[in-house]
This record gives structure tokens, sequence and C-alpha cells, in this order.
């Protein structure tokens, strides 16, 4: 049976005039959305390091590791990091992969690494880490995807020796991807421990990929979807437009079908990024569980 679970990260209501988005005030504190997910009786509970905690040192982890536990919320996974390549702007404005400076690659691989032994430390058996697509018109394609690949191998040979399995999530950089380049990766990397985190609204023609929220008609994210599926051993189920009870800018009846034959029985996890909604963030995620719920019933039945 899929588990559905919440994944515990927020923006402030009000906006912060931190200018770092990684500022801690910048997001709803991870204690109160713990509180919260229990109360609506969910299964299961995913973080982004360190968004919301208000300390990166162990003892407090630990409370955090205890509060879950206490409220029946395994951690599903830790998300970490943005990725092991750069993006830039091309002459005629496509945004393109580009090289990180030598010393920003062996700082973000070293931040995957202390997530690895985070997520150990706290029982999560998964990290999560960003797999984009590196567009072809990138300067020397082949040689940053070649790093990306090499990356991922460092961090999943360390995740192996902690007994911790490392996720592909299909999210930039570079660009959003599209699902052969997620089976690419999977294939290239080609280690045990590596899985793959679909997330439902960050394809290549997805809305949630799009800075206004349209769909590119060109491109069918649902394939993509399909593709990876029986890939998956988590998702990321994207909730945007939601006010009215069901989830309008993408189709989850569909996204579930889409899961059921593939016969993936993981953690779905719902992630919000409310657009314009008239209620408030947790009204939001309690009714993105009314609307998930009903139709994993309806699947099951």
């Amino acid at each position: 049976m899929i588990k559905l679970g919440c994944n515990a990260m927020l923006r402030a209501a009000e906006k912060p005039s931190h200018s770092d988005r990684e500022d801690p005030r910048n997001w709803v504190d991870v204690e109160s959305l713990i509180d919260a997910i229990a109360a609506m009786r969910l299964d299961i509970i995913d973080f982004q390091l360190f968004r919301g905690f208000r300390a990166s040192h162990r003892i407090y982890l630990g409370d955090i590791k205890r509060r879950c536990m206490k409220r029946g919320l395994p951690i599903g996974f830790l998300g970490v990091g943005p990725g092991f390549v750069g993006m830039k702007r091309s002459a005629d404005g496509l945004t393109i992969a580009a090289p990180l400076p030598e010393d920003e690659l062996r700082r973000r691989v070293a931040e995957a690494k202390q997530a690895v032994e985070l997520a150990a430390f706290m029982s999560a058996p998964l990290v999560r880490i960003f797999a984009g697509g590196i567009p072809g018109e990138s300067e020397d394609a082949c040689r940053l995807w070649a790093g990306v690949v090499a990356s991922f191998r460092e961090v999943a040979d360390y995740g192996a020796e902690k007994g911790i399995f490392v996720g592909l999530h299909n999210h930039p950089p570079a660009v959003a991807p599209v699902g052969d380049d997620i089976l690419r990766l999977l294939r290239e990397i080609d280690r045990e421990n590596v899985t793959f985190i679909l997330d439902t609204g960050q394809w290549h023609g997805s809305p949630g990929a799009s800075p206004k929220g349209l769909k590119d008609d060109k491109a069918d994210f649902y394939e993509f979807m399909e593709q990876t599926a029986p890939y998956a051993t988590y998702v990321r189920a994207k909730i945007y437009k939601i006010d009215s009870g069901c989830e309008e800018w993408i189709d989850c009846e569909r996204v579930i079908d889409i899961l059921r034959r593939a016969n993936f029985n993981g953690n779905m996890s719902i992630v919000y990024e409310g657009r314009d909604n008239c209620c408030s963030d947790l009204e939001g995620i309690a009714m993105a569980a009314s609307h998930l719920r009903g139709l994993l019933r309806a699947e099951s039945s």
C-alpha cells in the first residue's frame, strides 16, 4: 500500500526581509510542521536540510528525531544541496549547464556526504539530491555529464558504507529533465544503493518547472513519469492550486494510475508549493491529504 506523508518545508507566511534564502527565519520551523503533519494522521515525513531547522548540531537533530518518533512519523529522506553542475544563460538566452569551480563542487559533494551521515543518525534510509538535464547547447556537455555521474558515484559509494540510499530527484540544475535523462543517469551511475525520487511537478514541460506555471503542450511530462515510475521508490506529489479541494495543475488521478501500473508501493509525500490559493498553507496541505487519500482508496478498491 502506498504510504502518504508530507515534506516538512514551508516558507514563512510573512514575506521575510532576509535576503539569504537559506536563512532559517525564511522558513516555518520544522517542530510546528511535525506536529501539524502528525495531527493530519499522515504516515511519514521528510525534510530539506536545513530549512526550518533552528540548529544543525546533533543534539538538536536528535530532538527532532525523537519528536518524529513520538508522533509515529518515520523520516523518509533528508534533502540536500543544489546538485553537481552549475547553470547560466547562453548568448541567445537559453538556460545551459556550466562547470562549477572545483572548490564549489567539492563543497557540494562534502555537503551530500554530511547529509548521508545525518540520515544514518536520524534513521532516514535515503538522501535526496537534484538530478536535472544538461542541454546539448552547453559547452562541453559530455564532460559536464560525466562529472555529474562521477559525483553521484562518489556520494553513493560513501552512502553504501553507511547503509544509506541516494535518491536522484528530477529537478534542475541545469534544466528540468526528460525521462531519458533520469534513465541514463541511473544506468551510468550503476550503483545498487542509487534509486529514483519521482517529482510530479519538475519535468521538462510541466507547469511546476515553468516560472509562470504554464504547461508546455509539446512535452508530455506524464509520459516521462510512465518511463521512470518502475524505478521510483519515493514520490513527491506537488500541490500548487488546491483550494477547490482538488489539485488543478497536476492530474493526480492520472499520476496514481501510472504508479499503480508500475506496481509502485513506496512513499508518496505531499510537497506544498501553493500558487495563489485562498486557503492557508496548512489548510492546503490538509485538503491535499484528503484529495490524495481519496484517490489512493479508489485505486486500492
